[in-house]
């Protein structure tokens, strides 16, 4: 008889900060009823996906093993936990969503907009009541984050215990949520833990963590000290700054004004699940457009230079009536995520071109991260004891880095990318084979897959631009006229100081005349040779090989 094994299949977020999908397996190999950790997104760039909405795990593997999927859980609401539900539901079987009170509520509504029913999800209580799913009993143990009610999973198995941290932080005064609770987690680990898989993001930060609370004293210098109007901008979801910044706008005797709608989404959730009940009075944009500058407080989303959002908007000009000049105030309450530094940049500068104040929190004073710095990774190693560490949620370098971290405590460790499956069943995890993994994109409104062809072709058309060819050919599969190109993002003229629309036609009407019947007589030849001479001319001329789209048309008889 084949012995059951306990699996780890992360489908993303190992290997990478975002799009976290991790998949737990308890049976025998390869009929292991499966559970679902997190279902998030991560969002695209024009360098790497033009033209792209939301980018998700590919979950291919699950899609062809949905009889075995027990139940999704989700740890808590941000959108690299949470973001993909809705957009794939359908496609993981419609399985029973798990999460607690205040991420229930921002799951619904995004499955909402799909016509999904709210009792799709469950809202479940917090440690020690539990939820069965197939051989798993999995609990929701309260956790310190950037985000109200973040939860680490307590994952019984017949076999033993696991522990899935989630993101987390050891934060014992956060202001909004759960604080850090080291009496639960000791009784969490009095059992035994067999494996932590662990959060690995500040794996390099080797300060001790600092609290939410920290950073309002600060912020109340600095609001209550700004000579115009003051504006700052955060994580929407990091209710508890959200807050901090509206009561340091109160106590400085300005009107408070939330703008945009991820912001206000954020709020009403906490209001509505009871996370938040003391949050300041605000006024809506209309009727902050009638206060004296002095005496209004904006609150905006964007944090991350993201277009769309309100801080861009203001950059750019006036939003729901509201403008930004001389002596206004613009903060940062935020740290700028790895690769969104240029539009961050972008907007600071359009700011300081309208004579605007940006204060950034280059010094700490107005941001604290939501993620455990390497102290309190340790601290949270020692506190569960694990018998091995299987870092999660970070790039390469912070698994890798996380592992040896666990080695030099003493307990086994092992990186795990995206698509590694390993066993936990023995004393070390070993690597019980790959999977397929990859990306998904949300284009407009269809799923795209990587392997597609879509992103690509955008990209080719970016870097090198486009030419489409059109040729008549008559019922004796002779050319009938000219053929004629039309040309886009490529420079109008080259190196013969001719157009270079000109110049292509007169190549290609050259080719049509001295091209053999056989060619003519054949689409796949003829437009194979048409391609190559566009790119040939075009690189003669300006130097770049484009993208070529060939139409050829056919008299009949």
């Amino acid at each position: 008889m084949t012995a059951e094994r306990l699996i780890y299949l992360p489908l993303g977020g190992a290997g990478e900060i975002g799009m976290n999908a991790y998949v737990y397996g308890y049976g025998a190999p390869d009929k292991e009823r499966l559970i679902l950790v997190d279902i998030g997104v991560t969002f695209p760039d024009m360098e790497s996906s033009p033209g792209v909405d939301l980018i998700m795990a590919d979950i291919s593997w699950l899609k062809a093993r949905l009889n075995r999927l027990e139940a999704v859980f989700i740890t808590h609401a941000h959108e690299d936990h949470v973001g993909a539900v809705g957009h794939l539901y359908e496609a993981l079987g419609m399985p029973k969503i798990h999460a607690r009170a205040f991420t229930a509520n921002i799951a619904r509504g995004k499955m909402a907009e799909y016509g999904i029913k709210e009792d799709a999800v469950s809202v479940a209580s917090p440690w020690p009541a539990t939820v069965q799913a197939g051989p798993f009993k999995v609990g929701f143990a309260p956790i310190s984050h950037s985000i109200p009610e973040s939860s680490a999973l307590v994952i019984d198995y017949p076999d033993g215990r696991v522990v899935h941290s989630g993101d987390f932080k050891r934060d014992l005064t956060p202001l909004v949520g759960e604080p850090f609770d080291d009496d639960m987690w000791t009784s969490i680990a009095k059992p035994g833990v067999k494996a932590l898989i662990c959060d690995s993001t500040n794996v390099f930060s080797r300060n001790e963590g600092r609290s939410e609370a920290s950073v309002g004293p600060e912020i109340e210098k600095l609001v209550s000290s700004a000579p115009g109007m003051m504006v700052a901008t955060t994580f929407a979801s990091n209710v508890a700054r959200v807050r901090t910044l509206a009561e340091a706008g109160v106590r400085a005797g300005r009107s408070v004004c939330l703008m945009g709608r991820a912001m206000k989404r954020m709020v009403e959730a906490s209001v509505t699940t009871g996370v938040l009940t003391d949050f300041p009075a605000v006024v809506q944009p209309e009727d902050a457009v009638s206060i004296p500058r002095e005496n209004l407080m904006l609150i905006v989303t964007g944090s991350q230079g993201e277009r769309r959002a309100a801080s861009a908007q203001l950059s750019r000009g006036k939003f729901l009536g509201l403008e930004l000049k001389e002596g206004d105030t613009f903060l940062f309450s935020s740290k700028t995520i790895p690769g969104n530094e240029k539009g961050v940049i972008q907007i600071i500068n359009s700011f300081s071109e309208k004579g605007v104040d940006v204060v950034d929190d280059a010094d700490g004073h107005y941001h604290v991260s939501g993620h455990a710095n390497r102290p309190d990774i340790e601290m949270m190693h020692n506190l569960i004891d694990p018998q091995m560490v299987i870092p999660m949620h970070g790039e390469h370098r912070h698994l890798r880095e996380h592992a040896k971290l666990a080695e030099s405590l003493g307990r086994a460790g092992i990186v795990a990318v995206n698509g590694t499956m390993l066993d936990l069943s023995g004393n070390r995890p070993t690597v019980a084979g790959y999977v397929e993994t990859g990306r998904s994109y949300l284009d407009g409104r269809v799923m795209i897959g990587a392997l597609d062809g879509i992103v690509r072709d955008r990209i080719r058309m970016a870097l090198n631009g486009h030419v489409t060819l059109t040729v008549i050919l008559d019922e004796e599969d002779a050319p009938l006229g000219d053929p004629w190109c039309d040309i886009r993002g490529l420079a109008e003229t080259g190196r013969s100081n001719a157009a270079l629309q000109e110049v292509l036609e007169e190549d290609l009407s050259q080719f049509l005349g001295r091209a053999d019947a056989k060619t003519l007589r054949d689409d796949a030849k003829l437009d194979t040779a048409l391609r190559r001479v566009v790119r040939q001319t075009t690189k003669d001329e300006i130097g770049k090989k484009p993208e070529v789209t060939v139409v050829v048309s056919r008299l009949s008889a």
